[in-house]
């Protein structure tokens, strides 16, 4: 019999998106995990206070715990808490785009403004879905310790395209053959934005008759 694919949209959940991927309030309450995906947003303020190697620590062994193709673990994560080596950097970074700079009230660094961030790298060539995949593991396990996170592209272009930075990423000792391919600013939250809406006609089941 000839299979026909119907597309059923799943719209109708729309009014429990705020509830918990789909699922009732109270039952959002009682799993941790979902609970940790849903209060998630992307933090731009940080408190200043510097974060705990601890939990920088803990927040990269939960990224390596990541799945990944064949575990290959075709990545290499470095941490980066100096304020000192950020405010360097930023300071190149400033010079080179104060528009950026200047519409930003709050700017305090190129990062975000966060005291601390964590460079995922990969082999020059790769997909970057596995870290991609070790990028929401790190982003979770922050939100769960307390913590506040933004995933940062526009930084990595910077690093990789300003001969004057060099210097910052010789630091990180990345192996050869090894390019950036995200950066994660984590810091104590100095702001607490809403959710904004996601749109859950997006998602579909896909059913064969």
């Amino acid at each position: 019999m000839k299979k026909i694919t119907r597309l059923v949209s799943l719209a109708a959940l729309s009014t429990l998106g705020a509830a918990g991927c789909g699922q009732t309030q109270e039952s959002s309450n009682e799993n941790a995990v979902i609970e940790t995906i849903m209060a998630r947003r992307s933090i731009r303020k940080y408190a200043d206070r510097p974060v705990e190697r601890e939990k920088l620590q803990q927040i990269a062994v939960c990224g390596v715990n990541a799945p990944n193709g064949m575990n290959r673990q075709n990545w290499e994560v470095r941490i980066v808490d100096s304020a000192e080596a950020i405010d360097s950097v930023t300071a190149v970074f400033a010079a080179a785009n104060p528009e950026m700079v200047q519409r930003d009230k709050d700017f305090k660094n190129m990062f975000r403004n966060a005291p601390a961030v964590i460079a995922i790298a990969v082999p020059e060539g790769d997909s970057g879905l596995d870290a991609g995949l070790m990028a929401e593991n790190m982003i979770l396990a922050a939100q769960s310790l307390g913590l506040g996170t933004c995933c940062l592209g526009g930084p990595v272009a910077f690093l990789e395209n300003s001969p004057e930075v060099s210097w910052f990423l010789d630091a990180l000792q990345l192996s050869e053959g090894y390019r950036l391919c995200l950066m994660i600013a984590v810091g104590y939250p100095d702001e607490n934005p809403q959710a904004r809406e996601r749109d859950l006609g997006k998602i579909r089941f896909v059913d064969w008759e």
